[in-house]
């Protein structure tokens, strides 16, 4: 039993360096981030987002940055028969591309994007009830292609979620007049 601490030990302490080190796009290009995306794929441990994943549909995120280079997040979902509207702020990090909500606690890094197809964010939600992990995929259209959506879904198990954790938003133009 003494012989396995140590290596229980590492084994913890690689899972922890693993966790912190994820991956930021480089030279984060805020200008050519912002603007408009459709969230067309979550993978999540949220008990909250697990319950409500399979009645949910694409939403928007329109991004936009303050002059201190802070991120801001207008979210418009379409619930039931209405949209409801999310406005987000994160705080820059220091790190182009990671970003801190002071708030509730969040964590949101850039992992990749293309600027002008695809962007994934990873998100940690710090929280002593439920800490929890997201994964999302933003696309400019809609539409998201079979091997972008392989991309994201070979992303999942390296960020510690499970396919079943994932859901494919339905396209949906519910909400798209709304959004200013």
């Amino acid at each position: 039993m003494t012989a396995a601490l140590p290596s229980l030990a590492l084994a913890l302490l690689c899972l922890l360096q693993a966790g912190a080190q994820v991956p930021v796009q480089p030279d984060l290009d805020t200008e050519k981030f912002a603007g408009e995306w459709h969230v067309t794929a979550i993978a999540s441990n949220c008990s909250v987002f697990l319950k409500m994943k399979d009645g949910m549909k694409s939403s928007t995120a329109i991004v936009s940055f303050t002059p201190e280079g802070d991120l801001a997040m207008k979210l418009v979902l379409p619930l039931m028969d209405k949209c409801q509207e999310f406005e987000l702020l994160f705080q820059q990090s220091g790190q182009a591309g990671h970003y801190m909500g002071a708030q509730e606690k969040r964590n949101l890094r850039v992992i990749e994007t293309d600027y002008s197809h695809y962007a994934v964010l990873h998100e940690v939600q710090h929280s002593e009830a439920e800490p929890s992990t997201a994964l999302q995929l933003l696309t400019r259209e809609q539409d998201v292609s079979p091997q972008l959506l392989q991309k994201f879904m070979e992303l999942i198990p390296t960020m510690g979620l499970t396919e079943d954790m994932l859901a494919i938003l339905p396209k949906s133009d519910q909400c798209t007049g709304d959004i200013s």
